[in-house]
């Protein structure tokens, strides 16, 4: 009841009156935001009841003039995962699996470590984040082997958190219903995409991953970080060697439009039913309360509480109901937020992987079309943004002002050579050049930072400013601890 009644009063927050979206307010809204937030480019495509607009804005890079279009392709990232729950809704539709299945009906070789979790895991539980399994994300990000090692790797990760009483968000877990979706529906997680989302939305331009025939490198928006001036870097697109259920499908922006058509048709498009109501209900049912820390609250000061479904965030937004999802890969941000209730959905890509520029935008567009009483996104989340930054760079002066730097290692450095093995991540070797110690693991390779005794610091590239903390016995080095995982030294 007190949470009804919480509900009903944000309901009543200050509104005007709903108004249509049309190009010229998308175009200035847009210019708007990429100038204060410094992001060269963006491509968007928005949805309204029948109406639909989609372009590029901006430049692909700072140094050229071109202009993306309708027609670049952009990566969806992490919002792979909504395309493949609406997958695996269909078979579900069809009588091939059930949400509530087993895994292991499916996968039958594929467990988790604790035998009590593994028992009741479920499909389910793989899409809604709350098997109690940490993300990895090491274990896939630019990893050597493919998918079907990753998921072997899986089955020997801890449980570390409460099954089903706990938010922990796994991209590897949702490759596994990948899998499930190829065991049920009896072909590769590709074909299944194109035979039952892509080609009956008319989305011609999806490509499971870049070795796709259909991935147009030479159309792809270019992507960019924050380099070491404070300005966009240009970076290489990720590659993805294979089809990724969690997150390797690209698209023309244009093919952004039917899929929030159907978003927006709750799972249908032009009168076609794709996913029945009762199931595409399923996908955005609440399932798991998500934390929100002071960053996220920030970023979403009018949101009382995220729930994850299956591949999809239901939220309150200002009093709205709505689910969204983001995504993230080299180079870009996504977000795809849908607004039910007033039939309006928005879909944006930005060539800059840091920046929030695509919910500042999301946001004022939203606030329009629900009738809202406008804010100054823009200046909210450039706020939060600057607010959170300035946290991080306390808390890494604290902890470099604690640091004991003049502490040696407890062995010689000669010492901590050697192959270190861990059931999960497998084997990553430590050897000694020039004084130095370089560790090297999947694709990666990092001369490492003496930090303090037998702690050390990655100085720079993606795993810039993680630790490795060798435990040392009575004979030397016996092994280190990386990303919350013990490796043995053989």
């Amino acid at each position: 009841m007190r949470r009804l009644l919480l509900f009903a009063l944000i309901a009543c927050t200050s509104t005007t009156s709903a108004a249509e979206i049309d190009r010229t307010y998308i175009d200035a809204t847009v210019a708007t935001a990429l100038k204060r937030w410094q992001v060269p480019g963006t491509v968007v495509a928005v949805v309204q009841g029948d109406r639909s607009f989609v372009d590029g804005h901006g430049v692909q890079t700072r140094t050229k003039t071109t202009r993306p279009t309708a027609d670049t392709v952009v990566p969806l990232a992490s919002c792979t995962k909504a395309v493949t729950v609406a997958l695996l809704a269909s078979l579900v539709d069809d009588g091939k699996l059930d949400w509530n299945d087993p895994v292991r009906k499916h996968l039958p070789d594929f467990h988790l470590a604790d035998p009590r979790v593994d028992d009741l895991l479920t499909v389910r539980d793989l899409l809604s984040h709350r098997s109690g399994v940490r993300g990895h994300d090491l274990l896939w990000y630019k990893a050597p082997w493919d998918l079907d090692e990753v998921l072997k790797r899986v089955t020997k990760l801890p449980v570390d958190r409460p099954f089903r009483d706990s938010y922990e968000y796994s991209t590897v877990l949702v490759m596994a219903a990948g899998r499930v979706a190829e065991r049920a529906g009896g072909k590769p997680w590709g074909e299944l995409v194109r035979e039952r989302i892509a080609d009956p939305l008319a989305m011609n331009s999806l490509a499971v991953s870049t070795a796709d025939p259909r991935f147009r490198r030479g159309e792809l928006l270019a992507g960019h970080r924050t380099g070491r001036d404070g300005l966009p870097q240009s970076v290489p697109p990720y590659e993805t060697r294979e089809p990724n259920a969690a997150g390797s499908i690209h698209l023309a922006a244009r093919d952004l439009v039917p899929w929030l058509h159907f978003l927006i048709g709750r799972g249908t498009v032009g009168g076609k039913r794709i996913v029945s109501d009762a199931n595409f209900a399923e996908m955005i049912r609440p399932l798991n309360p998500m934390p929100m820390d002071t960053f996220t609250r920030a970023l979403n000061p009018d949101t009382v509480q995220m729930t994850y479904a299956m591949g999809w965030i239901v939220l309150d937004y200002r009093g709205q109901p709505a689910f969204a999802h983001g995504g993230m890969i080299d180079g870009y941000r996504v977000l795809v937020a849908v607004y039910p209730k007033d039939h309006f959905a928005i879909a944006i890509v930005n060539n800059h992987q840091e920046s929030r520029v695509n919910q500042a935008i999301a946001n004022t567009l939203a606030d329009r079309a629900l009738g809202l009483a406008p804010k100054d996104w823009n200046a909210i989340l450039l706020e939060a943004v600057r607010k959170d930054a300035e946290a991080k760079r306390a808390e890494a002066k604290a902890l470099r002002d604690a640091r004991r730097a003049a502490v040696p290692p407890s062995s010689p450095l000669a010492d901590y050579a050697g192959k270190y093995d861990e059931p999960a991540y497998g084997t990553a070797t430590v050897r000694l050049e020039k004084d130095k110690l370089v560790w090297a693991w999947s694709s990666f390779e990092v001369e490492l930072e003496h930090w303090e005794g037998d702690a050390f610091r990655f100085p720079s590239g993606f795993l810039e400013d993680r630790f490795l903390v060798f435990r040392v016995g009575p004979n030397g080095p016996t092994g280190f601890r990386f990303e919350g995982q013990d490796f043995r030294k053989r």
